[in-house]
């Protein structure tokens, strides 16, 4: 789902408000972050949801603030939500044993589409199973991960949708990745050709999918709708934009 309020940017305008990280726990030997030794760190969200509009599947991708490489993957599948199903439920197990390799993957993904095999362009660490469990178990365990490593950032694509189904995540700082990605004032991709509302806002095509063949140059990518996939896929967009994190001061959303 995508906002068509123009006006919501400059909105994000307004907002100055900042919160310090909370460095109150060292972080946990199981984070790849500690590999690279950074002190600062992001991360970017995506959920996926039921018919019911409940939330059924959650990616978590940690990535260093200054490279935008992701260190670090978390993969939630909501149980029983998940049973209900969702348009996008067919990948909901959609992973395989090397990520390196689109032909390899292309060949372990039994049971998925041929729309969807070999779409994200993944060369980040994603782990090649789920944790599945209940909602509060999930967001219980992200709120630890995030606070271990000392995270105060929450970026996501069309934030406004994942911040209202994890209201549990609302103290973290929210930031929408579209409020630059679909402006032609930060994306520098959006041709004098592509029709824009007077905001600088691509008035069509400003999903992740659009966005992401258009900064990439890649043709041929497509979004999975596989919650994981998809939070390094939008982490992939911050990288391609190439601003500075204080660049998103005006995409905060809380």
């Amino acid at each position: 789902m995508y906002s068509n309020a123009s006006l919501d940017f400059l909105e994000m305008l307004k907002n100055s408000k900042t919160k310090e990280p909370d460095t109150s726990k060292p972080k946990t030997n199981d984070s790849k972050a500690k590999e690279i030794g950074s002190n600062q760190l992001i991360t970017v969200i995506d959920t996926e949801t039921n018919w019911r509009d409940e939330v059924m599947s959650i990616g978590v991708a940690l990535a260093d603030a200054d490279s935008f490489k992701c260190v670090d993957t978390r993969y939630y599948i909501i149980d029983p939500e998940y049973k209900v199903g969702g348009i996008y439920s067919n990948v909901i197990n959609y992973h395989s044993k090397n990520y390196g390799d689109k032909d390899t993957r292309n060949n372990q993904t039994e049971g998925v589409s041929n729309e969807f095999k070999g779409a994200a362009n993944i060369s980040a660490p994603i782990g090649n199973s789920e944790i599945v469990c209940s909602r509060s178990e999930a967001l219980n365990d992200i709120v630890q991960f995030l606070e271990n490593n000392n995270i105060a950032k929450i970026f996501a694509y069309n934030a406004k949708f994942d911040y209202s189904h994890l209201r549990e995540l609302s103290a973290f700082e929210w930031y929408d990745i579209m409020r630059l990605a679909a402006y032609k004032q930060y994306n520098r991709a959006i041709t004098e050709e592509m029709p824009c509302c007077k905001t600088g806002r691509l008035k069509t095509n400003y999903g992740v999918e659009p966005i992401t063949r258009m900064l990439s140059g890649d043709s041929r990518y497509c979004e999975v709708h596989n919650a994981i996939y998809d939070a390094v896929d939008e982490l992939r967009i911050i990288e391609l934009l190439g601003h500075a994190l204080d660049q998103y001061s005006c995409a905060r959303i809380n």
